[in-house]
C-alpha cells in the first residue's frame, strides 16, 4: 500500500504545481494594470512553477499569457526562449513583447522562432531591420540543380595515404578545394556565383527599397507603381502590370530579381495581396512563394519584361505633335528707303 501511494507522490505533485501555475497566471491576468511591485512578484513565482509543471499546463500558461498586454520583461524572455511548439502563441500574438526582447529571441534561437516572429500582424521598422540583416548573415542552402549536384558528386582525387605530416594533409585539402572549384567553374559558371554577388545586375538601392516598403506599409499603390517604375528603369505600365497580378508571383519575381531583403519582400506582398498573409505549415503564404523562387529565372523573367516594354511602351512625349516654331525676329539696322534720303536732304538744306 505504501510503495502505490509512493507511485501516486509524483503524479500528484506535478498537477498540484499545475493548478497553482494555472491560479498564478489566472490571477495575473484579472490585474488590469499591474504595478512595478506587483509584475516582479509574478516574475518570481512564475519561472520556478512553469518549470516544474507538465507540457500541457506551460502550453495553456502560454497561451492565456498571450492575451495580456502588460508582461515583465524577463517573463517575456523566458517564455520566447521556451521550445516552439509551447512559445508559438506567445511569440505570433502578444502585444507585451518588447521590440528589443522579439530581437534578442530570434538571434538567439532558430529559424521556427524567426518564422513565428515574422508571422506576427505588424513588425516595426527596428524588427524588420534586425530581421532582415539576420536572414543576410545566414548562409542559404543551395538550390536543387542538376549540373552542380553532378559536379559536386564526381570523386575527386584519391585521398593520400596517412601520414603523420601536418602540412601534408593540409596541402592536399587545399589541392582538393581547388580542383572542385575549377571543375564548377568550368561546368557551371554562371551558377557558381553566390546569392549575394549582385555584380552587373539591377539592384535596389537603400533608398529604393525604404521607399517601396513604405509605400507598402501604407498601401499607396500608386506611389509604388511609380517606385517601381524607377527602380526597374521602365514604364509606369509595366510596373502597373506587374502588381495587378493578384496571385503576388510577379511582384515576388521582381522583388527577388531587384535583390529586395527577404523580409522586407516578404511583408510588401503581405500588404498589398492579404491572401499572402494565410498562416501554413507556421509561415505565411507569402514566405513560400519568395522562398520558392529561384534568382537566376527571375533575373531572366524581370529582363525579358524590360525588352519587351521598349519594345512596346511609347512614351506619350513621342506622340506629342511637336510645337510649331516661331519666327525669330531679329531687329537689324536697315538703310532708309530713297524716298525718305530725299526727304531728309531737302530738310538739311
Amino acid at each position: 500500500m505504501r510503495d502505490r501511494f509512493r507511485d501516486l507522490e509524483g503524479p500528484l505533485a506535478v498537477r498540484k504545481k499545475d493548478v497553482v501555475l494555472m491560479a498564478t497566471v489566472s490571477s495575473f491576468e484579472n490585474l488590469s494594470h499591474p504595478t512595478r511591485s506587483e509584475l516582479r512578484q509574478f516574475a518570481e513565482l512564475f519561472m520556478p512553477l512553469f518549470q516544474a509543471s507538465s507540457d500541457e499546463a506551460k502550453r495553456q500558461a502560454v497561451a492565456a499569457l498571450s492575451q495580456c498586454e502588460n508582461m515583465p520583461a524577463a517573463v517575456a524572455l523566458f517564455i520566447g526562449n521556451q521550445p516552439i511548439e509551447i512559445a508559438a502563441p506567445f511569440l505570433a500574438a502578444s502585444k507585451a513583447i518588447a521590440d528589443d526582447t522579439l530581437i534578442t529571441i530570434a538571434r538567439t534561437q532558430g529559424a521556427a522562432h524567426v518564422k513565428t516572429i515574422v508571422s506576427r500582424d505588424s513588425l516595426s521598422p527596428k524588427v524588420i531591420d534586425a530581421l532582415v540583416a539576420l536572414r543576410q548573415s545566414q548562409p542559404r542552402p543551395p538550390a536543387a540543380s542538376a549540373p552542380v549536384t553532378a559536379s559536386q558528386t564526381v570523386p575527386l582525387s584519391p585521398a593520400p595515404a596517412e601520414t603523420n605530416e601536418a602540412d601534408a594533409l593540409q596541402e592536399q585539402r587545399v589541392a582538393n578545394e581547388e580542383a572542385l572549384r575549377e571543375r564548377i567553374l568550368g561546368l557551371a559558371g554562371h551558377l557558381g556565383h553566390q546569392e549575394d554577388d549582385r555584380l552587373g545586375l539591377r539592384t535596389l538601392t537603400d533608398i529604393q527599397e525604404a521607399l517601396l516598403v513604405r509605400f507598402a506599409r501604407s498601401r499607396e499603390a500608386t506611389h509604388f507603381a511609380t517606385a517601381l517604375a524607377d527602380a526597374l528603369s521602365a514604364s509606369r505600365w509595366l510596373a502597373e502590370r506587374i502588381m495587378l497580378d493578384l496571385s503576388g508571383q510577379q511582384l515576388a519575381t521582381t522583388l527577388t530579381s531587384l535583390g529586395m531583403g527577404f523580409l522586407d519582400a516578404v511583408f510588401v506582398l503581405e500588404r498589398f495581396y492579404p491572401h499572402l498573409a494565410e498562416q501554413q505549415h507556421n509561415v505565411t503564404r507569402g514566405w513560400m512563394v519568395l522562398d520558392g523562387l529561384d534568382p537566376e529565372e527571375c533575373h531572366e523573367r524581370v529582363d525579358a519584361w524590360r525588352r519587351a516594354d521598349r519594345y512596346t511602351y511609347k512614351p506619350e512625349a513621342a506622340n506629342a505633335p511637336a510645337p510649331q516654331e516661331k519666327p525669330n525676329h531679329r531687329f537689324i539696322h536697315q538703310p532708309p528707303a530713297p524716298r525718305d534720303l530725299r526727304v531728309l536732304g531737302r530738310r538739311s538744306r
